[in-house]
């Protein structure tokens, strides 16, 4: 069924990122190429493309988010597994993503975290010895804000240790990707590490200039303005309607109901409550809707798939910020020969 939810037109572009975009890039230098691994539904991938960098390999395990992965860049390599591909057989690109498995680290998770012990958090290290082989000019990371937390510290402390002794400087910094033009406060921590150049990497994580803040103006009387959480969107005589932000989307069951999505839902004025659909939660986390209608392994239950994939995915938006960042500053540091207008100082 399809239905008219009161959601704003979203695009993985930001439109009113309260963080200052880079200067306009232009088109005279040579490419810049993404090689992306744990690459979920692509959304690294996504806004590094809406950013002018080319993807040129994928590396993804579940059968599903490669299937998306397949129908979106049907003509460019695609690894299953980070423990058995071979670094060689990687093509050459100056940044490397990861967006690494939260399920050890997440603060949602129930029990004790394992953290970087865990089978799927811990296969960062696997990734770092790929990193090893090849050093990439710039390695981005992406986790859920636990990581920073995760053993009381020393799992992050890891990471970063191991960037540190494979020759990278880093730079770390936590993005809600409310501030991005999404409806959704989704809090994760980016790491941006740039070989033998710290000072790199905190230029693109950092903006000197000021921002233009555009908060929302304080009631009455000193009164706290009311949250986006309880701003509600929608036609109040047919409904549906929705919060004006939505909590953090995470990995769930189309089987699965009540406390599963009960922070987010749909419902209307005759009492009907109904959780958001496939294409909805892509809209909310900035995919173009239907972006994970792509099942052909799931056929029994494509929803759930289309559900996980979407909850464990990185906002496009965030990447795409990041990925003008990373060319300005790429391209910034090539050298003057590469550049136009450029002589050599034979002529």
């Amino acid at each position: 069924m399809n239905f008219d939810i009161a959601l704003p037109d979203i695009s993985f572009v930001p439109r009113e990122s309260r963080l200052s975009d880079p200067p306009k890039l232009t088109n005279f230098e040579l490419p810049l190429r993404h090689a992306s691994f744990f690459s979920g539904i692509g959304g690294f991938d996504l806004g590094m493309g809406r950013a002018g960098i080319t993807t040129v390999s994928f590396c993804e395990k579940k059968k599903f988010c490669r299937e998306v992965l397949a129908e979106h860049w049907p003509r460019i390599p695609l690894f299953e597994d980070v423990k058995s591909v071979k670094p060689e057989e990687i093509p050459e690109a100056e940044i490397w993503t990861a967006g690494f498995p939260c399920q050890d680290l997440s603060l949602a998770r129930m029990g004790p975290r394992e953290g970087l012990k865990g089978a799927q958090s811990g296969l960062f290290h696997d990734f770092a010895t790929l990193v090893d082989v090849r050093r990439p000019k710039i390695v981005v990371l992406e986790n859920v804000h636990g990581l920073l937390t995760s053993h009381r510290g020393r799992d992050f402390a890891i990471v970063l240790k191991t960037l540190d002794e494979l020759g990278y400087g880093v730079a770390w910094r936590v993005f809600n990707s409310q501030y991005f033009g999404i409806p959704q406060s989704r809090k994760r921590v980016y790491v941006v590490a740039v070989h033998r150049d710290p000072i790199s990497a905190g230029k693109i994580l950092f903006e000197p200039e000021c921002c233009n803040g555009n908060s929302a103006e304080s009631g009455q009387d000193g009164k706290k303005s009311p949250s986006l959480f309880q701003r509600i969107l929608g036609n109040t005589v047919k409904g549906p309607l929705v919060k004006a932000r939505a909590h953090c989307i995470y990995a769930e069951s189309a089987r699965h109901t009540g406390t599963d999505w009960s922070r987010n839902y749909a419902w209307y004025p005759d009492g009907r409550v109904r959780r958001f659909t496939p294409e909805e939660v892509e809209r909310i986390q900035g995919f173009p809707a239907g972006w994970t209608d792509v099942s052909v392994s799931q056929k029994d239950d494509p929803d759930s798939a289309r559900y996980h994939a979407v909850g464990n995915s990185v906002t496009p938006a965030v990447a795409y910020w990041l990925g003008r960042r990373l060319a300005t500053q790429l391209r910034a540091d090539r050298p003057t020969e590469m550049k136009p207008g450029a002589t050599s100082g034979n002529s």
